[in-house]
């Protein structure tokens, strides 16, 4: 089937408009151009969860609030974070990206409102539970959008990179909102990003689009490959419960929870850390919190690179993304927990930076996994009740350190035992990942597969292989477990 739609005097208009019908190399651009777009929604998105942290000092002092207050004032927003997830995931599959994204953005942004008005215990709660619920359906929709715009085999990288900004906007934006507050107090950090949040909402109004590979066979038109030519998969339904209780997603789920628990520790408690244990100023415990997230972002986009390399060369995804998967938490763990271990501060610094940094690199990874067991269709909703879950770690990890740290019997103490519950928690999960997490054997259980091997054959006619952008296939076959 030709990939190149034939004129058409009537329709030529519309057919301009709809990116299925562009040539591929603008159809590549734009999909870039969404990609960054989004990049800097999921940083901003982390920038308003890591201001809370960077604020701490100064806000416990100024509010006379609790260890043990300030932890659940931290969780407060995970609370609607998983609901709003869960409400939307049905929702995900039925309305564009573009305009759930848009309302969301415009959520969060009104979120600061309480704070700015009412510096206050309760207004802090209101204003996290509110961000959570704009900010809880964010990173599944995010990716739906990012896939719509690129073939199964190239997602993998764009989709990193959009993960990626859970690590660059705290790079990006937490010295910044540090000075901020140094220079004009806690509260204008959260109206600076209130009004970033509010320029983005615009921006994307103008250029959000929606992609055109909504379905395995609108790939298979749009890149040029005869339906004879390509795989077998199944379009089917599969009942969400099956996919929710296949051993892969249990695992790679739960290894992304305790990962998300992790990062979610250091970004609530570790400037506070840094500036009461260490002694750093308000200012450099901003600066210093960036250092986890600069290794998370080398760590997002080279695991996932490494991913797609390895699934384009044919290595089986049970090896290409459940091995990188379950390794990384393994390393995360360890690093973690020996940071706890060590008397050298330096060696601890450097542990924590490789253990709070590389705890993010894994969702960007499981949202792979996820889709993997999953039809197109069903992929938003999928992905939807899949962070909900993984993202309830944040639930979890602000209240529960702050009770550790508010009871313990020197603040060393507390942060100590903080780490090493993560840390543990992080290392055995991802060595039950390494064991369980087989996205081939799932498939087949699932229905997803069907046994079949072909040969290479040529592009459609009217399409190449480089201008339709997809990747000669030399020899595909169902994998064995």
């Amino acid at each position: 089937m030709s990939a190149t739609p034939l004129p058409d005097v009537a329709t030529g208009s519309a057919n301009s408009r709809n990116p299925r019908n562009w040539p591929h190399a603008k159809r590549n651009r734009y999909g870039w151009i969404i990609t960054f777009t989004l990049l800097f929604l999921m940083m901003l998105s982390w920038a308003d969860k890591a201001v809370l942290g960077i604020a701490a000092v100064p806000l416990m002092k100024e509010l006379g609030i609790t260890p043990e207050q300030f932890g659940l004032v931290g969780s407060a927003m995970f609370l609607t974070f998983g609901v709003a997830q869960i409400v939307a995931a049905p929702i995900a599959n039925k309305i564009s990206s573009k305009w759930i994204l848009l309302v969301l953005c415009l959520l969060w942004s009104l979120a600061q409102a309480p704070i700015l008005l009412f510096a206050s215990l309760p207004a802090l709660w209101a204003s996290r539970l509110l961000l959570g619920a704009g900010e809880g359906p964010l990173a599944p929709v995010l990716m739906h959008g990012i896939y719509k715009w690129f073939p199964e085999k190239k997602g993998a990288t764009p989709a990193a990179l959009a993960s990626s900004g859970v690590t660059l906007g705290i790079v990006a934006f937490a010295p910044v909102l540090a000075w901020v507050i140094g220079q004009f107090g806690w509260q204008t950090a959260f109206a600076v990003l209130a009004v970033v949040g509010l320029v983005w909402t615009v921006f994307w109004f103008i250029v959000g689009k929606e992609g055109p590979y909504t379905s395995r066979k609108a790939e298979q038109d749009i890149d040029g490959i005869a339906p004879e030519e390509a795989p077998v998969v199944a379009e089917t339904k599969v009942r969400y419960w099956r996919t929710i209780l296949s051993p892969s997603w249990i695992f790679a789920v739960l290894a992304s929870f305790f990962g998300y628990w992790t990062f979610t520790l250091a970004m609530s408690w570790g400037p506070a850390y840094f500036q009461n244990v260490l002694g750093f100023s308000g200012q450099q415990s901003g600066t210093m919190i960036a250092l986890p997230a600069a290794w998370g972002t080398i760590a997002t986009v080279g695991l996932s690179a490494l991913t797609q390399r390895l699934h384009l060369k044919g290595v089986p995804t049970r090896k290409a993304r459940g091995w990188v998967l379950g390794a990384s938490g393994t390393f995360a763990g360890a690093c973690l927990v020996g940071a706890t271990m060590t008397t050298s501060p330096v060696l601890s610094i450097a542990l924590m930076v490789f253990g709070f940094g590389t705890a993010p690199a894994l969702f960007a990874i499981t949202y792979l996994v996820v889709a993997e067991l999953t039809t197109i269709g069903q992929r938003g909703a999928n992905l939807s009740i899949a962070n909900a879950v993984l993202t309830t770690g944040g639930v979890f990890a602000p209240a529960v350190s702050g009770f550790l740290i508010g009871g313990a019997a020197t603040p060393g103490d507390g942060y100590r035992a903080a780490f090493a519950l993560a840390g543990g928690l992080m290392l055995t999960f991802g060595i039950l990942a390494l064991m369980f997490v087989n996205q081939q054997r799932d498939r087949r259980r699932l229905g997803l597969d069907t046994a079949v091997s072909y040969s290479p054959a040529a592009p459609a006619p009217g399409a190449s292989a480089s201008s339709a952008g997809a990747e000669p296939v030399s020899k595909v076959a169902v994998t064995k477990a």
